[in-house]
């Protein structure tokens, strides 16, 4: 069902081509969705991994969350028609960032740096970009930290270096970013301009409030620790 579709698109996107050549484009296209799931996968299986060892040796998770998703055929599509490039694979893999994409949810915002340091430094990875909306977010309020790496890919007869876009939030982040995409697209709203500001202040808020409840945190770790000192120190008899 799913092929059908993707083959349909392709045929209404790509003129003047007998069914050779389209059947041609469509198994490049299918190979094309191939590689870049398995990048999801490659960058998907660091992130699990990074948490189980944090989990196991620090007794701490930072990581809540991780989703994925590879680009629809039709985004795709509609982004190279909008950048005026050439309908290809060739011309997706070369200029788009974005076709394979992974969302990595935390639980505090120093969990972000400290999750994106780690993947950075491991040594089959290339940081390619960065962008911290973070310390400097977007005019709606959007809070995130942006990623692009590139990973190799291990195939049967071959190896490739593959494009994936990171995100990593805090939950608070992703609920905000969540809502907002879902609320923007809604039609005929009455008054957009104060709800767009009335976002951007809830947006504040939540970025506040993440502050604060990393602080929380942090001070109940302290606690934590001191309490462990003094414990070890104690003489049992």
């Amino acid at each position: 069902m799913e092929q059908d579709v993707q083959k349909s698109f392709i045929q209404q996107n790509i003129v003047n081509v007998d069914d050779d050549k389209l059947k041609e484009i469509f198994q490049d296209f299918q190979e094309f969705m191939i590689i870049y799931s398995c990048a999801i996968r490659e960058v998907r299986t660091k992130f699990e991994v990074l948490n189980d060892h944090l989990t196991v040796t620090y007794k701490r998770n930072p990581i809540e969350m991780i989703k994925s998703r590879v680009k629809k055929p039709q985004s795709i599509v509609e982004k190279l028609k909008r950048k005026g490039l050439e309908l290809s694979t060739e011309s997706a893999i070369q200029n788009l960032n974005d076709v394979a994409g992974v969302r990595v949810i935390c639980s505090f915002v120093n969990d972000i740096y400290e999750v994106a340091n780690m993947l950075a430094s491991q040594d089959d990875v290339t940081v390619l970009e960065v962008k911290n909306y973070i310390e400097n977010p977007k005019p709606n309020g959007y809070r995130s930290y942006h990623m692009i790496i590139e990973v190799p890919v291990f195939f049967a007869d071959n190896k490739q270096y593959v494009k994936v876009e990171v995100q990593l939030r805090t939950i608070a982040m992703d609920f905000w970013a969540s809502l907002e995409h879902s609320m923007k697209y809604k039609k005929d709203v009455a008054e957009p301009e104060e709800i767009v500001a009335e976002l951007k202040k809830c947006a504040d808020l939540i970025a506040e409030t993440d502050l604060k409840m990393q602080s929380i945190n942090e001070q109940i770790n302290g606690s934590k620790e001191i309490f462990n000192k003094e414990f070890k120190s104690l003489s049992i008899y």
